[in-house]
């Protein structure tokens, strides 16, 4: 298949039909694990065909210009993003626009009405408060924070005004400590002209939609001059490798600060330098830029490696999803011939997508607003936290979720030891993303300017804003069966009573919501409805960038650098840093799982 191209074949396309009948009739999830890999290849095939729109079709002005070329952007890439695509250099920057896996015309924001209707507080109260806490006990508490840590490196909707903002209505035994409460609006597009009301809105990443580490490296020059030290193309460390802590870039006034971010965020700057440390011994002329540059190629790739082969399946551990997503990497040739042989196949299917031709399916590459969507998660983090020894698992602290963030997070990771934080983490599990187990703190959260804001009514209202459909609507653009009645939508009788309660009618159930209720198959911490962008965006984000396309080989990575990504996995990272850590992760194939407890391995 040549690229840009889709399997238009009549077989193919009979391939297609049966699969998504089967799916729909069955359930992929419900087959043995190479029935079901075929109907989710069948699957993908049609999401491609159908679910990718481009919101740069939309009319622009004053767009900033792309910045000149230069020959090392071939090798490299760039602060903020351009030249991924060397045609189309401003595609995936710092700064453009989202796309949609819907229709664009039918991603019209809701009417004002609409959008507190119903009440996003009401909802977060009633359906949304954890109690009591339900515990995901196939993986540890880490996974809450990677997927935080990786959703900064990939979108944000920036900084709203606190003049423009929504007034949610709230009940007179209402406990939020603030009144009126208050939603920031999502910041409009400024490359938009005012006039242009024939199309529904647009609006921009801040950040840049490639998988690019620009959660550790910033998305401008400016932001990576703050983080590098200037020497052997290293990153700034303080203290026993702490990160520095900089008064005049607070990472505490940063939305979503919390320990767990700052660990991740310490691990792999700590990652970076070592890696550094293998080119400069492979290739000693190499000068301070030569080396950051490869380093981050060779940090990014492991990062994303790691999303996809660890993270992932640890939180959709179904077989026939852990084997999907390790052939989206190495193919269904799998590693042990990788390592062998490299790629046997120019095949996606047969060697995997790192490293086949760069695609973007006949739309230029972007996040999507239901990208987005499908990514609030926020039940996977635990409300308190029970830091212990990694020695003897004695109790060296209980902290809520809030005594985590903002300054106290900050303290405890600049004071306490990494290992026994990573330990406790790695012993303790996160949350079932579905109702009644949303973080109690987020509800009522208190922001860097110290205002308050409940997040799962924000979650809410932000979808009806970015006009991303509500949930019966969502599951018939993702080509799935929609419920008719509530009873329909959950298998938990009780849930469904108070769906019907607030909602009334099914068709207005949320998302997210709708999403945190539905039955989840074997093994997921989330649900299928949300899977589906998953099977189109996960490997789109790899088929669309070039550096884990074309060019991802030995002459852009270095040979040093391929092996350092082939041969290493997140619990190599922990160890190289940490080897403390051995003994508890002793017998773990994938450092999102479980860890031993001290006491069982003493």
């Amino acid at each position: 298949m040549k690229p840009g191209g889709y399997r238009n074949t009549p077989f193919w396309r009979v391939f297609d039909r049966l699969a998504t009948l089967v799916d729909q009739k069955r359930g992929w999830h419900r087959l043995p694990t190479v029935p079901g890999l075929a109907v989710l290849v069948g699957v993908r095939n049609v999401l491609r065909k159908q679910n990718l729109h481009d919101t740069r079709t939309a009319p622009t002005i004053d767009e900033p210009p792309v910045p000149p070329f230069q020959p090392r952007f071939l090798v490299e890439r760039t602060s903020d993003g351009t030249y991924n695509d060397l045609g189309d250099p401003a595609m995936g920057r710092a700064g453009s626009r989202f796309g949609r896996n819907v229709p664009i015309d039918r991603t019209w924001p809701e009417s004002d009405a609409d959008i507190m209707s119903p009440n996003p507080r009401v909802i977060s109260r009633e359906l949304l408060t954890r109690d009591p806490f339900i515990p995901a006990t196939s993986v540890n508490a880490l996974v809450a924070p990677w997927l935080q840590f990786m959703i900064s490196d990939w979108f944000s909707h920036g900084k709203g005004d606190p003049a423009q903002a929504w007034t949610i209505e709230l009940a007179d035994d209402d406990p939020f400590p603030e009144r009126p409460l208050k939603v920031m609006k999502v910041p409009g597009d400024p490359t938009r002209p005012a006039d242009s009301t024939d199309h529904p809105p647009t609006y921009l990443n801040s950040e840049t939609h490639w998988w690019d580490g620009s959660s550790i490296y910033g998305k401008s020059a400016e932001a990576q001059k703050q983080v590098r030290t200037g020497e052997d193309g290293k990153l700034k460390v303080g203290i026993e490798s702490r990160l520095p802590f900089d008064p005049k870039h607070d990472p505490t006034q940063e939305p979503g600060f919390w320990l767990g971010v700052l660990m991740l965020h310490t691990i792999f700057t700590r990652e970076h330098n070592s890696i550094c440390d293998r080119l400069q011994a492979e290739y000693p002329r190499w000068n301070d830029e030569q080396l950051f540059q490869r380093a981050r190629l060779i940090n990014a790739a492991l990062m994303a490696k790691i999303h996809t082969m660890e993270w992932t399946p640890a939180v959709i551990s179904h077989p026939t999803t852990v084997a999907a997503l390790r052939a989206n990497w190495f193919g269904l040739a799998e590693e042990r011939v990788h390592k062998l042989f490299g790629r046997v196949s120019d095949s996606e299917v047969i060697s995997g997508i790192p490293g086949s031709h760069t695609d973007h399916y006949g739309i230029p590459y972007s996040l999507t607003e239901e990208f987005t969507a499908v990514y609030r998660m926020h039940p996977l983090v635990p409300d308190h936290f029970v830091l212990r020894s990694r020695t003897d698992d004695s109790l060296l602290a209980e902290k809520t979720f809030r005594e985590l963030t903002g300054r106290g997070g900050l303290e405890i990771g600049q004071t306490m030891e990494m290992t026994d934080l990573l330990y406790s983490f790695g012993t303790e599990h996160p949350g079932v993303v579905c109702m009644h187990n949303y973080p109690r703190f987020l509800q009522e959260f208190e922001r860097p300017d110290g205002h308050f804001m409940d997040m799962g009514a924000l979650d809410v209202i932000r979808n009806r804003e970015l006009g991303v459909p509500r949930y019966c609507e969502f599951r018939r653009h993702m080509h799935l069966p929609v419920p008719k009645t509530f009873g329909q939508l959950t298998d938990n009788p009780k849930w469904a009573e108070e769906l019907e309660r607030v909602y009334g009618d099914v068709e207005r159930v949320d998302l997210m919501v709708g999403m945190y209720a539905e039955p989840l198959p074997k093994g997921f911490a989330f649900s299928d409805t949300a899977f589906r962008i998953f099977v189109l965006m996960a490997s789109r984000r790899l088929n669309s960038d070039r550096f884990f396309g074309r060019d991802y080989n030995a002459q852009v990575y270095t040979k040093a650098g391929m092996d350092w990504i082939d041969n290493n996995q997140m619990g190599d990272v922990l160890l190289r840093h940490f080897p403390e850590l051995g003994p508890a992760m002793r017998g773990t194939g994938n450092a999102f799982q479980p860890w031993k407890r001290a006491t069982e391995t003493q």
